[in-house]
């Protein structure tokens, strides 16, 4: 049995491994075996490894010191299919990221300031950057607060990330089809790639409310069969080619809000419904609801252009993302979100020999 350092982290509404990339293969084929292995990847509860059964607990963060002089570490995301023995490299995951910053500090890649510091982060899926602002009280990270978000029971201290450079994360591009919306088989839809690539949709255009629960849309086979259909036609018309075996683009169900937020929003994975929200998923919705021209905008109207904060309501609470323009035409846009991280355990974990699984 191969020993493996790594600590178990929340981040957000995810959670998952974390491991210092000197401590895997430097092989990819090697690397992703493992991962899928440690994971038990393959089996529906992925019983036989430390994954757990979810695609929002299936995740991977492999953290190194970062060469590039703008950043402090790089952080590859890493999500590990459930049922199929495969991994996806291709997406950023921003609720793992809020854990980047304490994991950094803590396994002394960064070396902590009084009070508050600055973790300085480039991810590798998409080579953008993000900082996080992490609380160091006496220069130990805090994990106790009273900072709440939906989708986590109880508070905890507040981890500010702030995304500098998210348009084109795939493609170069805000929208790139080059509309802000477009028609896929008689549904508009707005093919955008802010921090993560995605397709929005009108929930009603789709037959739907935008308020079922995951559940309800996890079990509606029509839906999926048409969503997917949809996707991979999107993923084609944005330039990722053939994206049948790929998680991104993202589809993603928008629909009027039921109570105080901006927008009501379901969030896909993409074949299960995301029982809260993406951090990339919210920082692109919040984008395109202040851009002229979206299928958001076309829902909310022209006084959204004016929004410095958006609240996505999701099926467990909502995200506040705040957006700040800078440059010197003022449309240069950078979001904000604030998460919370909790580190869960360290120690090692154990690989058995790479082996083909049953189902």
């Amino acid at each position: 049995m191969q020993r493996i350092p790594c600590v178990l982290m929340r981040g957000g509404t995810s959670k998952g491994p974390f491991f210092h990339a000197w401590d895997l293969p430097t092989n990819v084929v090697e690397r992703d075996e493992l991962l899928i292995n440690l994971m038990g990847s393959g089996h529906e509860l992925e019983i036989d490894g430390i994954g757990g059964g979810s695609p929002q607990t299936s995740k991977v963060a492999i953290i190194s010191p970062s060469l590039h002089a703008d950043a402090d570490v790089d952080y590859l995301f890493v999500q590990v299919m459930v049922a199929q023995r495969r991994v996806d490299t291709a997406p950023n995951c921003g609720n793992m990221l809020c854990a980047v910053g304490p994991f950094a500090i803590e396994q002394g890649l960064v070396k902590a300031d009084e009070g508050t510091t600055l973790v300085r982060i480039r991810n590798l899926n998409t080579n953008t950057f993000v900082n996080s602002r992490v609380q160091t009280p006496g220069g130990v990270v805090r994990y106790e607060g009273r900072t709440a978000i939906d989708g986590v029971p109880g508070t905890a201290a507040p981890v500010h990330l702030t995304f500098l450079d998210a348009v084109g994360s795939k493609t170069g591009k805000l929208f790139p089809t080059g509309n802000a919306r477009d028609v896929i088989d008689g549904v508009p839809v707005t093919c955008i790639d802010m921090a993560m690539p995605m397709m929005i949709v009108d929930a009603r255009e789709l037959g739907v409310s935008g308020s079922e629960t995951p559940a309800q849309l996890d079990a509606d086979g029509a839906l999926l069969q048409r969503l997917e259909a949809l996707r991979i036609k999107a993923g084609k018309a944005m330039g990722l080619g053939d994206v049948s075996a790929m998680v991104i683009p993202k589809p993603v169900l928008v629909s009027p809000p039921r109570y105080d937020g901006t927008l009501q929003v379901r969030y896909f994975m993409p074949h299960n419904c995301h029982r809260a929200l993406a951090i990339t998923g919210a920082i692109g919705l919040a984008t395109a609801c202040v851009s002229p021209g979206t299928v958001t905008r076309q829902l909310l109207g022209e006084a959204a252009e004016q929004l410095s904060e958006v609240r996505l309501e999701h099926p467990s609470g909502g995200i506040d993302v705040a957006l700040t323009r800078s440059g010197a035409d003022g449309k240069t846009l950078q979001a904000s979100v604030v998460r919370t991280a909790r580190r869960l355990f360290s120690g090692f974990v154990y690989a058995a020999q790479a082996r083909r699984l049953a189902g």
